[in-house]
């Protein structure tokens, strides 16, 4: 049967089982600063894109990233924390690498 023959009753139940619940929490600190980091990265990669921006886009990058890292510790998330656990060494080679001119 469509979903455009049930009958409006049937209708509504349909389309709450196919609607996805959220697992990750809301208006907690790790909230606030999954938004914050990830507005930073866009940031970080909006002036990647620009160009003539360094090292203000790895240092935007840096903290997003840093963020994610904090968040994937509140939430025990091993795959956050390896991810950006390598992105925050990746970033501050880059800044080193900046000011160090090596």
């Amino acid at each position: 049967m469509k979903q455009q023959d049930l009958p409006l009753e049937e209708e509504k139940g349909y389309w709450r089982k196919l609607a996805i619940k959220k697992v990750t929490p809301r208006y907690d600190l790790s909230w606030y600063i999954k938004w914050f980091a990830s507005v930073l990265l866009l940031i970080g990669m909006a002036l990647v894109g620009i160009g003539g921006y360094e090292p203000w886009n790895m240092v935007m990058s840096l903290i997003g990233v840093a963020g994610w890292l904090v968040v994937g510790m509140l939430w025990h998330d091993r795959a956050l924390i390896i991810l950006n656990g390598i992105a925050i060494f990746i970033w501050a080679s880059g800044i080193l690498k900046f000011y160090l001119g090596t």
